[in-house]
């Protein structure tokens, strides 16, 4: 649809009066043409104006001031521009200052004087290529990672995911040792990376028995651990974005499954680190969003419910997986812990409300 159309079909549907309405289309153009149209999963025809016409549709006349309020004042949309910053701060910010930190702490130097001695310097180059790099999923953007990093990082170092065959185990060491020259070298740090973690449920979990994501890394690399990494490897889990929550809850999963299982049965050491935190103060809650809050009640319907969001351990996910109640849309992609008004879609069969998406959502389950 031409913008110019789909603005003015916006106006009547908002009731706007000719001077608000081209407030209104300034700064809808200008967040299109800058954000919004960037989303990967509008369908085909479809672009922003055209998706939030819709959405407000959805709701009564006198509640469509709310909808639209709450997504002009409160929505977080992060785009491809600060994505690509965070893949990029990734190396200078979490990789080399650990490595440098290690190195200080085995030569018993400064960090600052790490690059002013060549044994130093060639010590830390020794080190970057004894580290390994695994994608947790697509959002990882393992392939800008490489980009980003090359001369620094050699292609034979990034993985494009975590579970990967005993030959490709062994072709990693025998390109390490081949390398640096060393029939017994050996890995020393690992890098798991990925885009976002909300209520770090995919990431670790216990379920009876323990699952998610770092606990299948762990069946992967268990067998290979006296073979192709020494006895004081560290893992560095690594998350561009984290919502504030998560953070604290993935240290205490952590830390419960290290003392259940015990010494030689789970990770030596393990820090997670992320590009961005998200502040607490982001949830969309009834304290400083009461009218749209009572929005996402009133349209919700529970057919967007299944096994897999039953795993967030809430009655429902009106706010969200794991009641995050975020605001969020990732440009590609729109998070499961965001308020499920912005990403859900139903049909009204089961006699309740049909909810229409404004960021529509690809599934995506580990």
């Amino acid at each position: 649809m031409n913008q110019a159309l789909g603005l003015r079909i916006l106006g009547e549907i908002m009731n706007w009066d000719e001077d608000r309405a081209m407030k209104e289309f300034a700064w809808l153009r200008l967040m299109s043409r800058l954000k919004y149209d960037g989303y990967r999963d509008f369908i085909a025809g479809m672009r922003f104006v055209e998706s939030l016409s819709a959405w407000l549709q959805q709701f009564k006349p006198e509640e469509r001031e709310i909808a639209y309020s709450f997504i002009r004042n409160s929505l977080v949309y992060i785009g491809p521009a600060e994505i690509q910053h965070l893949v990029e701060l990734f190396y200078p910010e979490t990789v080399q200052r650990r490595l440098l930190s290690a190195v200080a702490g085995f030569l018993k130097i400064s960090k600052y004087r790490v690059w002013a001695d060549a044994n130093s310097a060639r010590e830390y180059e020794t080190l970057l290529r004894r580290s390994l790099f695994f994608g947790m999923s697509d959002g990882a953007r393992i392939d800008t990672f490489r980009r980003t990093n090359a001369g620094a990082i050699t292609n034979e170092q990034v993985l494009l995911a975590t579970e990967i065959s005993d030959e490709k185990w062994d072709q990693v060491l025998t390109d390490l040792r081949k390398d640096l020259k060393d029939d017994n070298a050996r890995f020393a740090f690992v890098f798991l990376i990925d885009d976002f973690v909300g209520s770090g449920t995919t990431l670790l979990r216990k379920e009876g028995a323990w699952k998610g994501r770092l606990k299948r890394f762990w069946d992967t690399i268990e067998k290979h651990l006296k073979t192709h990494f020494q006895d004081d490897w560290s893992l560095i889990v690594h998350h561009y974005i984290g919502n504030s929550e998560a953070t604290k809850t993935i240290n205490d999963r952590h830390s419960a499954i290290s003392a259940e299982r015990g010494p030689g049965n789970w990770f030596k050491s393990v820090e997670f680190t992320f590009g961005m935190v998200l502040p607490a103060t982001l949830r969309v809650n009834s304290e400083h969003h009461k009218q749209f809050f009572e929005l996402v009640d009133k349209y919700y319907n529970s057919a967007i419910q299944t096994s897999h969001t039953d795993k967030g351990g809430t009655a429902d996910v009106r706010l969200g997986f794991g009641n995050c109640a975020l605001p969020l849309v990732l440009e590609h992609n729109t998070p499961n812990n965001s308020i499920a008004l912005l990403w859900a879609e139903t049909d009204d069969s089961n006699g309740q409300h049909a909810m229409r998406p404004l960021f529509r959502r690809r599934q995506r389950h580990s």
